[in-house]
This record gives structure tokens, sequence and C-alpha cells, in this order.
């Protein structure tokens, strides 16, 4: 049975990437999914080389793109590789059926990955602790159980009909293939079973550690992937979480004891949320994302710099919707303020404004007015308004407190009775 793609496997590789612009998905938006795509595959090891994109209704049920499309994208991987440029992989923008894959790979003759793919792989070389590792092993295995015809296309399958006559052609075509199909497909449950339950063990310790934790209130850090959670709780616990300019850094929720000037408190960390994250990840990660669904408070934290932190936010709230958390109380957290761009509208252009054309104070001044108290604009890297949001933290927690826990009184020193 085939293995799953190492990470080694995929350094310093060259890429192409393929997108499809559609009517629910326009040439801007395509492009900005493939840049996160091209981002996703530096972060695994990958260099990007090229890109293709086709406008059509909607992705082939055979090769995702058109047959001149995909005929183009070979032309170019056989120029590349008679100038001695070997093509190392083609990656689509979107999750490949197992008849896509087997398709495609015949046309192109070289490896074929989709973003789930693509995120799987990086989950896998991110992954450090037991939890996590078993969380991606689940995943890679749900990823692959319906692709595993794929794998044996070195195998007949066995024909049509049934009995001694077998159908036509089937002579010579029984037996191993599907014999070996079947064993791995077994095998591959078994497995899967056996993560299953290796998971909820470790789930049941993580609720034990979680009762245990006492009478604090608890916050998690959530939102999209690479908008600095990992460097905010670093600067609020003064802690050392891994924290890098790269998709996933943070895989592993981490808890940190936090102490605002005379109240304490858990701050989680958690794995980043991304446009079309893979359902497997989703369900695998549960464990993981109870951080998230037991505590107090939710810090969404977003990359103001980003030119589609809009669509970010609405990626964050519906993923936060689909565990069951869209109603906890919430903080807005505007991250990378310093790293916020604009251009200034000339007086002459008549056209309507764009998201290019807003100043931060513009920003500020539309999201405040909509959120009061719940928004605040900061720059954990360069520590702009961390006092103003210390003291935000203070207010929210110490209300969360005061009527989650009465007669907790480690507070006395500045309590103020209501």
């Amino acid at each position: 049975m085939q293995g799953f793609i190492e990470t080694e496997e995929i350094k310093a590789e060259t890429a192409i990437l393929v997108g499809l612009i559609t009517k629910n998905q326009n040439e801007r938006k395509t492009n900005e999914y493939l840049d996160e795509l091209q981002f996703l595959a530096e972060t695994a090891g990958a260099v990007t080389v090229k890109r293709f994109t086709q406008k059509l209704d909607g992705p082939s049920s055979v090769t995702y793109v058109g047959k001149g499309k995909l005929e183009e994208i070979r032309a170019y991987i056989e120029a590349e590789e008679d100038a001695e440029r070997e093509i190392g992989m083609v990656i689509f923008d979107d999750e490949l059926s197992a008849k896509q894959l087997r398709n495609i790979e015949r046309a192109l003759g070289v490896k074929i990955l989709d973003r789930t793919n693509l995120i799987l792989d990086i989950f896998a070389m991110r992954a450090q602790t037991a939890n996590a590792k078993t969380q991606v092993e689940l995943a890679q295995y749900r990823y692959m159980l319906p692709r595993l015809q794929r794998l044996w296309t070195h195998l007949e399958r066995q024909g049509g009909g049934s009995g001694s006559g077998g159908g036509k052609g089937s002579v010579g075509l029984r037996g191993p293939g599907e014999t070996q199909l079947e064993m791995d497909r077994r095998i591959i449950l078994n497995r899967m079973a056996l993560l299953k339950q290796r998971l909820a063990d470790i789930d049941r310790q993580k609720s034990i550690q979680r009762k245990n934790r006492g009478r604090l209130i608890r916050v998690a850090l959530v939102g999209y992937t690479n908008v600095g959670k990992s460097t905010l709780i670093n600067l609020l616990a003064k802690t050392d979480v891994f924290a890098e300019n790269k998709l996933f850094a943070t895989l592993d929720t981490t808890v940190r004891k936090v102490i605002i000037d005379n109240l304490p408190f858990l701050l989680a960390d958690t794995v980043g949320f991304i446009r079309k994250l893979p359902t497997d990840l989703v369900e695998s990660f549960k464990s993981t994302l109870d951080e998230v669904r037991e505590a107090d408070l939710l810090v969404h934290v977003v990359d103001v710099s980003h030119p589609d932190f809009m669509e970010q936010i609405e990626v964050v709230n519906n993923t936060l919707r689909d565990l069951g958390c869209a109603e906890k109380p919430q903080l807005l957290v505007f991250n990378k303020m310093d790293a916020y761009t604009w251009t200034e509208k000339d007086p002459d252009d008549l056209t309507p404004a764009t998201r290019e054309n807003v100043s931060l104070d513009e920003l500020k001044h539309t999201w405040m007015a909509k959120m009061g108290d719940d928004c605040i604009f900061i720059s954990a890297r360069e520590r702009q308004n961390i006092d103003e949001l210390k003291e935000l933290f203070y207010a929210r927690v110490k209300q969360l407190h005061v009527q989650k826990y009465p007669y907790n009184d480690f507070l006395f020193e500045h309590y103020e009775q209501q």
C-alpha cells in the first residue's frame, strides 16, 4: 500500500498551481486563493514556478480543468523538462476526487496534490505532540480511504459478471486487485478505529486537566492562520510559544496562565483556521478545539494588514458557528496595524472607494462604532496599544470572573462592590 507523502520528499521541489475562475469565484478571488496556496506550498518546502487558471462554470468531474488546459499544462511540463528544469508536482486549489486524481496523473505524469493533501502534509510536518500526530494521522487516513483505488492502478480490477463465466474480458483479471484493495481498506479502518480510541483517551485526560485548573476564567485566542496569535500569547504570558511567519506554525493548543494586575486567567493559543479547511481536519482536531468550546471568552485575532481580512473574519465566524461557539462573548483584536497600508484616492476620482482607499483611522472609527469596547487595534510585534489591550482584557475577564465565581476573594485588592 502506498504510504503518505513525506515532507522530506517535497522539499526544494518545483510546483505548478492550478485554480478555476467560476460564477461563484471571480478572477480576483481566484488569484487570492492561489496566493494562499503558494504560501502553503512554501510552508511545505516547495517553490512555485507557474500558475494556470481557467474560466469554467465548475470543475470538470473528469480532469478538474478542461482537456485543452490540461494539454497546456502538460506541454509546459515537457518544455521545462527539455530545458532540464524538472517540475516536481502540480497542486490544485480544490479537493480532487479519486477519479480526477487518476486521470490527471495519467495525463501529466507528475505528482499531483490538491489543497487538502497539501494542508495535511503541513500538519504532519508541524505536529509535535502525540495528540497532534494522532489527529493528523487520522485525518490522513480519512483522506486516503475513498482514494484507495487510485493507489492500486497497477493491479487490474475484477471483470464484470459473476460465477464461473465472469463478464466480458474477465479471464485472468479476477482476484488480486480486489483482494489488495479490500485488505488495505480493512487495515485502514482498523487503524482508524485505534486512532479514534486513542484520541478519546487523550480527550478524557485533557478534560480532567481542564477540570483541575481551578477557579479561573478561560480565554481562547482564535483566528485565521498566521495572524499573530502565538506572538500575542508570548507577549501577554511572557512565554516562548513557537511563532513563525508561516501557515499553521501552531498545531497543539498551548495554555498559559496570565496575570494582569491582580487578575489571573488562563489564555489558550489554538490552531488557526483557513479557507477550504478540510472537513477531515476539523473532525480530527475536535479534541484540540475543545479549548475553544470550553472558553469563557473568545479573542478573535485578525491580521488587519491582509487585503482580504474581511473574508478571513467570515471564515473564522463560520468555523466557530460549526463548532457551536458563535454565541460566546468575543473580543475582536486587529493585529499588525504597523503593517497596514492604504492608497489615498485622487480628488478627481469619482469611482466608489475600495478597501485600498480606507485609512487606518477610518477603519478604526468604523469598527469601533460598530463593536464599541469589544474591538481594539494593536501591533503585537511592535508592542503598540498593548497596555490598552491589557486594560480591555482586565475589564472583560473581571466581569466574567465575578459572574462565574462570585465568592472567589483573590480580587480583594482592587475589587469594587457592584
